[in-house]
């Protein structure tokens, strides 16, 4: 077998209307847009694939190279990256987000992964906070109520964040990135809500 070079990647530009500028002026991320809300670095995931940028596959998707190459996953994929790993710049807050997780989705959402995600804090403004599940338990009933009356932000659970901090999300848990946070995410290579 032909020995593997490294190459390296573009990342995916994402250009959400929550997104800030820090990932250009502060980390030399490129995009075409004024705001730059994520990259994606390393990604096969086909709403933002990764390219190559050099090396024998330059100008190929990370995908097609994987597909070329699938021993370069080893032997415990199944012939995709099962990750995704980008950055993240929360100008403003996002929105209040649950993932489902692996079991939902292939069975919901076409056979796709679910998402687990881990949250490591470049940069947090003074101030700055997540939203990390809810303050105390809550049944169904008192759920469906604080959404139908706009009351749900009463019983979430803010957490101020540093530099440096690490947070795991995993699937079925309330969430959101508040303003002023740049992070990596690695996460399950999923897009589903």
């Amino acid at each position: 077998m032909k020995k593997a070079l490294p190459f390296l990647l573009s990342p995916a530009p994402k250009d959400y209307l929550w997104g800030g500028t820090r990932l250009k002026s502060e980390y030399g991320k490129q995009s075409n847009t004024k705001l730059l809300a994520e990259t994606w670095e390393c990604s096969t995931h086909p709403d933002g694939q990764s390219i190559v940028s050099s090396g024998q596959f330059q100008g190929l998707s990370l995908g097609e190279v994987l597909k070329i190459h699938p021993e370069y996953l080893g032997t415990h994929s199944k012939g995709n990256l099962p990750i995704l790993i980008k950055f993240i710049d929360a100008n403003s807050d996002l929105s209040i987000q649950v993932h489902p997780d692996d079991y939902y989705a292939k069975k919901n959402e076409d056979d796709q992964l679910g998402k687990a995600e881990l949250w490591y804090i470049l940069h947090a403004d003074k101030n700055a906070k997540i939203i990390y599940g809810f303050q105390r338990k809550i049944d169904k009933k008192q759920l469906e109520y604080a959404l139908t009356t706009n009351a749900i932000e009463k019983y979430l659970q803010y957490i101020p964040v540093k530099k440096d901090d690490v947070y795991f999300i995993e699937p079925g848990l309330v969430h959101a990135i508040g303003a002023g946070i740049v992070i990596v995410e690695i996460q399950e290579s999923s897009n589903l809500l």
